[in-house]
């Protein structure tokens, strides 16, 4: 699995509008909005880079209010909530 964070900058009166349709998108499991430089962050999660490059540069970077974006990948997780998730598949 590939994981990035996609940092946005974003039309002050479209943040909503894009933070709506990209919580809609497969493969952004989440969206945030954020102080600091950026405006919103998505985390999109994919099975490879080529489809993680489908997602950002084919589907993400065409939403109509995105001025300017830049992409982390992650090399690893050291989150609590993505250790638990990979262990608790089944378990209710």
């Amino acid at each position: 699995m590939v994981t990035a964070i996609v940092a946005l900058n974003v039309r002050r009166d479209k943040v909503n509008d894009v933070a709506s349709e990209l919580s809609g998108m497969k493969g952004i499991t989440e969206v945030y909005s954020v102080s600091g430089r950026y405006d919103l962050m998505a985390v999109v999660r994919t099975k490879d880079n080529e489809a993680l490059a489908d997602v950002v540069t084919g589907n993400l970077l065409k939403v109509d209010g995105i001025e300017s974006s830049e992409t982390m990948l992650a090399f690893r997780s050291y989150s609590r909530h993505d250790l638990d998730s990979m262990f608790a598949i089944g378990a209710d």
